[in-house]
């Protein structure tokens, strides 16, 4: 049976346009996609810009450790023996560096176990940080930093580092801010005198404090025991 060719509903032709127009619309949309895309030269959108690093002193914000820089062999005769871990501190003048005052500078010692047997060498640790906001330069002298072991009262001292040991000779250091120059000194466990005079006596067992100084500079004393057994 043949269907009549008459003409068509009139929702057919609406649903006709309707689907033209959409299709144009869809065909218009990823043109401009691909304009877009172009037009920005097909950057990953992983990338970023580069960013200058901020340049900043490690020494300044961490403080050299004992347990993971290895430190210059104690000198065996009482002089402070400058520490490669204090490496940071440079030895060449600097321009525009001026001299370290006492005020810009702070000293402290430790030792490195509270207590000992009679007869062992304690060894003492010096540290000298620039506490001010600018570099300067000081002459870190090794006669001039020194260790003492006195009484825990303070009152009597039995030993100084610089009494048998003098020594004099420049040593130049530049230190950044908050940077650190570390020294360590071996104490033979015997007293001293200044010249180094009279008889070098072991100090008998009890409780004792080791002071450091460097100028006018002096540390917080640090305490430390000596035993017989």
């Amino acid at each position: 049976m043949l269907e009549p060719n008459g003409p068509l509903p009139p929702e057919i032709y609406w649903r006709r346009r309707a689907l033209a127009i959409g299709a144009l619309v869809v065909a218009l949309a990823l043109v401009i996609w691909l304009v877009l895309t172009v037009s920005r030269g097909g950057d990953s959108p992983g990338d970023s810009k580069p960013v200058a690093a901020s340049s900043s002193s490690s020494t300044a914000s961490k403080p050299a450790d004992a347990s993971t820089t290895k430190a210059a062999e104690p000198s065996e005769s009482g002089t402070p023996a400058p520490s490669s871990a204090a490496s940071s501190a440079s030895n060449e003048p600097a321009a525009g560096a001026g001299q370290c005052p006492d005020q810009s500078l702070a000293i402290k010692i430790s030792v490195d176990q509270p207590t000992y047997r009679v007869g062992e060498q304690p060894n003492f640790r010096i540290v000298i940080t620039n506490i001010s906001s600018v570099m300067c330069q000081r002459d870190m002298n090794l006669a001039q930093i020194q260790a003492s072991v006195l009484s825990l009262d303070g009152q009597r001292r039995f030993w100084t580092s610089s009494d048998c040991s003098p020594v004099d000779e420049s040593n130049a250091r530049n230190l950044k801010p908050g940077e650190q120059a570390l020294f360590t000194v071996r104490w033979s466990g015997t007293t001293s005198q200044q010249g180094c005079v009279g008889e070098r006596v072991p100090v008998p067992a009890g409780a004792y404090q080791v002071i450091a100084q460097f100028g006018s500079l002096h540390s917080s004393p640090e305490p430390f025991n000596l035993t017989t057994t």
